[in-house]
């Protein structure tokens, strides 16, 4: 039995594997043949915890990250869940190597594996471990390969950041069931970052991967600052394409997370940024990043997403962070220039859409506050701001101020808003974004998926002194009620990219850091 024609040759994710930390234990060979792989030498008492299914290099890969008692070789066996019989898989199951390393965070082993040549509209089970040691098994669905798609945006479930685990847990676990409840064909869950509240406290990562979505839906991983001081989040999630040389790290490689990476869904290249790493010649690096990715990879996306945890436009607590104003300098002309269309970000536990952002500047003076449809034009560029997923923590919105920040002042049309931003909210309800990509469109919306009722362990703590609409004067709407809406009419040649990608080289050469 065949996912599809298997290529054992070095893959995008397979030559990171070889680039990556010290190997424990090495991988299993995968068989496609009749008989079931066997990990020779397994040990017959392993255990397999904190599973979860990751985004591959593309939309035919998967990959799987999980912690094991053991570093004796393992692997993911797969097959078409149609071919299961009685919940026992088929003994001519695929399986797929595992790379198994020493875990620096408890003691044990963390491995991962991709799962490579997936076939379109076909739902596949899993499991890992070895032969006699295997893991419950798990599912998930491809769509097809081409085409629209929608995915889901999340920002912040900092699981302990309340002080009680199991309520934060719990309000991240209704958000992820709640959303996919109401979009079950969502193809990605993007993470905004800060995934915990301690980089290497496992009874928050235990809490943070409760949820059995975790195992049926791709998460793209986002590091936030609250994981970057460990190495549990690396250990947790093993990334495409990651590059994480010193610019991309931020810290010691020996005792940190970090990096930057990129993959391409259904025409859409998401590239991924280690936004804790700044200034220092880091921001530099990122935009070299970016634009290398994108003169390589750009004519084959349609769109090309940005996601990183520090929102530069936050409306909130994080407005005037030194290193946001820093940020503020650093990127949104280069953005523009390279033709990216949407950034997504977290870090502020507050809502926000921006207006169409050229240059650094307000692309239309005369765009309305809360527009439902915008055009972006060229250089124009959308960001994104997440609430908590989670509602552990909730961080009221700032009115601008300009003697912290002379750039970052007042909307005209709007001044209790920053110039920036089209729309900023806070209700102290967990929300979700959804994105929904179309061929001549991108729909951006902001979903409650919580109330003032618990899970909400920040209002149910006393975290926060009012909930609901309008700092709390106003009833809280409905689970699955929309925050803010807007459809974005991109400006794009189809199928021959961005015009302002063209010609776009190095940094230096595009002028952004002159």
């Amino acid at each position: 039995m065949k996912l599809d024609r298997w290529r054992p040759g070095p893959g995008p994710v397979r030559r990171r594997m070889a680039m990556g930390i010290a190997v424990a234990a090495v991988s299993a060979t995968a068989v496609l043949g009749s008989g079931l792989t066997t990990a020779a030498g397994a040990d017959d008492h392993a255990t397999a915890a904190g599973i979860i299914l990751g985004v591959g290099a593309t939309e035919s890969q998967r990959v799987v990250s999980w912690y094991s008692s053991a570093g004796t070789p393992q692997v993911v066996q797969v097959a078409p869940t149609s071919k299961l019989v009685r919940g026992q898989f088929p003994k001519n199951a695929v399986t797929f190597p595992a790379t198994v390393a020493a875990n620096s965070v408890n003691g044990g082993y963390n491995g991962h594996a991709t799962i490579d040549s997936l076939k379109k509209n076909t739902a596949y089970s899993y499991r890992v471990g070895s032969q006699g040691n295997w893991s419950p098994a798990y599912s998930f669905k491809t769509q097809d390969f081409k085409g629209d798609f929608d995915f889901l945006f999340f920002g912040d479930p900092q699981i302990g950041s309340s002080g009680d685990v199991a309520k934060d847990g719990a309000g991240w676990a209704d958000t992820l069931k709640v959303s996919l409840a109401a979009n079950p064909k969502a193809e990605l869950l993007v993470s905004g970052g800060d995934q915990v509240e301690t980089a290497n406290t496992e009874t928050q990562w235990d809490a943070f991967l409760g949820s059995d979505k975790l195992r049926q839906y791709p998460w793209a991983a986002t590091i936030g600052n609250h994981d970057v001081g460990g190495k549990a989040y690396e250990q947790h999630f093993w990334t495409p394409n990651t590059d994480r040389s010193a610019p991309f790290y931020n810290g010691d490689a020996a005792t940190r997370s970090g990096g930057d990476y990129w993959y391409i869904y259904k025409g859409v290249l998401f590239i991924d940024l280690n936004s804790n790493a700044y200034a220092t010649g880091s921001d530099a690096a990122h935009l070299g990043y970016v634009a290398d990715v994108i003169k390589k990879h750009g004519r084959d996306a349609k769109y090309t997403v940005l996601a990183y945890h520090h929102s530069i436009y936050s409306p909130a607590d994080h407005a005037n962070d030194t290193d946001n104003q820093q940020r503020r300098q650093d990127f949104p002309t280069a953005f523009s220039r390279l033709g990216v269309d949407l950034v997504l970000q977290g870090h502020d536990h507050s809502y926000s859409r921006s207006y169409v952002i050229k240059n650094g500047k307000k692309a239309n003076p005369g765009e309305r506050p809360g527009s439902a449809q915008v055009a972006q034009g060229p250089g124009g560029v959308i960001y994104v701001t997440a609430n908590s997923a989670s509602g552990s923590k909730y961080y009221d919105l700032t009115a601008p101020d300009t003697t912290k920040d002379p750039n970052y002042g007042p909307d005209p049309l709007n001044p209790k808003s920053h110039w920036a931003n089209s729309v900023e909210n806070q209700e102290h309800v967990r929300t979700y974004v959804k994105v929904e990509v179309r061929d001549n469109k991108l729909v951006v919306q902001d979903v409650r998926s919580g109330t003032c009722t618990a899970p909400n362990a920040a209002v149910e703590l006393g975290k926060v002194s009012w909930c609901g609409p309008n700092s709390g004067a106003s009833a809280a709407q409905p689970v699955g009620s929309s925050v803010d809406k807007v459809v974005i009419l991109p400006y794009r040649d189809h199928g021959k990219g961005h015009d302002v990608r063209t010609n776009v080289t190095t940094p230096a050469e595009a002028g952004w850091l002159q």
